[in-house]
């Protein structure tokens, strides 16, 4: 990170550039507020962003828009759980690899926690707890932490009314069912063809090479992946169950329900690890409990192989974002220098945004379907928008609120 990307009321002292050695106390900070987002960040991908967004950017001021939308951006042409390895590239951006490690380890450790504890419950008692009326007060104010997010990334990653065009076309065609890698793909190529035109061959010349390298690591986790593991019917071990969540880990786009497709695919119609039943309840802890939704594995692993299982799946699904984001992290800053792939850039940041604010319409509809969930969601977005109040006491104060609303619905 250099200076000029720091704004100037943050202190010089209190971020370490990438790359370089890393201060205890930066990463005293960066495991507290992961470990925290890690424990309150429900609702999916788009709301733990947003809430990663708010502490970052707004309120420690670690890093600046422009740069947030950069790392989102290149978040969202990986595969791999997104939310996690924008903790991560946050990590790597304030405390250099010691902060990649730190920030993309606290962010998923209290949800893998969490998810044990339920499997455990699970196993030994043969259901899920109830989790219904946490969840319903929950979910309203999620939605206004996201809109909060999207309102101030999107001031400042549609620079241009040709900018604010490919937003709109992105979430149009996202809307009609055209896939999200397609469209992050078509906004970005669209902003660079606009700017290539008035660019010189030296510029052209440096976005070849940065395309090239990322073509060549690509080409080479294509070549690589198959050969994980094996087809055919496979007896269930630690080994095995490990080379197959990294599998997943690797080559998944989309949101939890593409790994749901993978999972029924495989540990159920394949090899029959699992029942269908087991594969949907351990989907529901995924999506119902804070952090990366991809915590799904934890629960399997566990259901299959106990504590051993669960740390195995765990680090195989987990592995590949790490390894990600430290190939990727540090192309950013070069994509910036060339006119041509930082417009690039521009074009995926506004698309990456378009395509949070379908999944924001998707989860509106859900979240928000009478009148108590509609209060929440307007007294969310005041606290949020008026008294500026923490994501984390908003989650919370949603939570004991749709608590108290089910206990008096079922007294009545």
């Amino acid at each position: 990170m250099t200076q000029k990307e720091i704004p100037p009321e943050t202190p010089k002292d209190s971020l370490v550039p990438s790359g370089h050695p890393a201060r205890l106390p930066v990463m005293a900070e960066l495991a507290l507020l992961f470990l925290r987002l890690g424990s309150t960040a429900f609702g999916g991908p788009a709301a733990h962003i947003a809430m990663m967004e708010d502490e970052v950017v707004r309120r420690r001021r670690w890093m600046s828009r422009e740069r947030f939308l950069d790392l989102l951006g290149a978040t969202n042409l990986i595969p791999g759980p997104n939310s996690t390895e924008m903790a991560i590239h946050v990590g790597y951006d304030c405390g250099g690899w010691a902060g990649l490690l730190v920030a993309g380890t606290c962010f998923i450790v209290p949800a893998v926690v969490i998810v044990t504890i339920i499997a455990w419950v699970y196993v030994r008692f043969g259901q899920l707890p109830e989790v219904t009326g946490i969840l319903y007060g929950v979910k309203p104010v999620i939605l206004a932490i996201i809109f909060q997010a999207l309102w101030g990334l999107g001031r400042t990653a549609v620079k241009t009314p040709f900018l604010g065009c490919v937003a709109l076309l992105t979430a149009a065609l996202n809307f009609g069912g055209v896939d999200e890698l397609l469209m992050l793909l078509l906004g970005g190529t669209l902003a660079a063809a606009r700017r290539s035109a008035a660019s010189d061959w030296r510029d052209h010349v440096r976005t070849m090479t940065i395309v090239l390298l990322l073509s060549g690591a690509a080409a080479a986790l294509i070549f690589l992946i198959p050969h994980l593991v094996r087809t055919g019917k496979i007896e269930f071990s630690l080994q095995a169950l490990f080379l197959y969540f990294l599998k997943v880990g690797s080559v998944l786009y989309g949101s939890g329900y593409v790994l749901l497709a993978f999972l029924q695919s495989d540990l159920v119609g394949n090899w029959q690890w699992l029942t269908s039943a087991q594969l949907l309840d351990a989907t529901a802890v995924g999506q119902v409990t804070p952090g990366p939704v991809f915590t799904t594995a934890t629960f399997i692993g566990y259901l299959l192989g106990g504590t051993a299982g669960a740390i195995v799946a765990t680090v195989g699904i987990f592995l590949p974002a790490f390894f990600f984001v430290a190939a990727s992290g540090p192309l950013i800053p070069r994509m910036r220098r060339s006119v041509i792939a930082g417009a690039f850039l521009d074009g995926l940041n506004v698309a990456s945004l378009a395509l949070m604010a379908v999944v924001t319409w998707h989860l509106g509809r859900a979240a928000v379907f009478d009148l108590p969930s509609a209060l929440l969601a307007v007294a969310g977005a005041v606290l949020l928008f008026r008294y500026r109040l923490n994501s984390a006491w908003l989650v919370l104060g949603g939570g004991l609120a749709g608590w108290g609303i089910q206990v008096m619905r079922a007294g009545m």
